[in-house]
């Protein structure tokens, strides 16, 4: 009795469906987009925990260190950023939502406010990709040694 393979049409398409059927047993149904937190997560319990007159350390305490900090004149911030985003298996990254902790001090480093911004709060601000010419930049080496001469 001989050995008989699949040739004709029937082969390829056969192939394929064995390898997709190989390829969705490898996957969950949900795993093509996946979930996650960037950054801070900021719950309400440690929020509720913060008020003003408390230390810079309290607030180190309580929320952890900030991601960001500032200093302007009498008053400095802290800031914690949380970033929810949905990945898909392919690479595409989507933002569903951005919350920004803002913590405010006063110049003896006691909570003075805090506030919390959201997504609709930002604005989009364009990079301006036109660069200022600086001197020699644009010159090769080759170009500087002939000009030495």
């Amino acid at each position: 009795m001989s050995l008989r393979t699949a040739t004709g049409p029937i082969a390829p398409l056969a192939a394929a469906a064995l390898l997709a059927l190989a390829l969705a047993a490898c996957t969950s149904s949900n795993s093509l987009i996946t979930q996650r937190t960037q950054g801070y997560e900021i719950s309400d319990s440690a929020l509720a925990q913060i008020r003003p007159g408390q230390s810079k350390e309290l607030v180190t305490l309580v929320l952890g260190s900030p991601q960001s900090t500032n200093t302007f004149g009498d008053q400095s911030a802290f800031y914690y950023v949380e970033t929810k985003v949905r990945q898909t298996s392919f690479g595409m990254t989507m933002i569903d939502s951005r919350t920004v902790l803002v913590v405010y001090f006063d110049k003896n480093n006691k909570v003075v406010d805090k506030a919390v911004y959201g997504l609709q709060d930002g604005k989009t601000v364009a990079i301006e990709s036109r660069r200022t010419q600086s001197f020699g930049e644009d010159r090769t080496f080759i170009d500087q040694i002939l000009q030495s001469f």
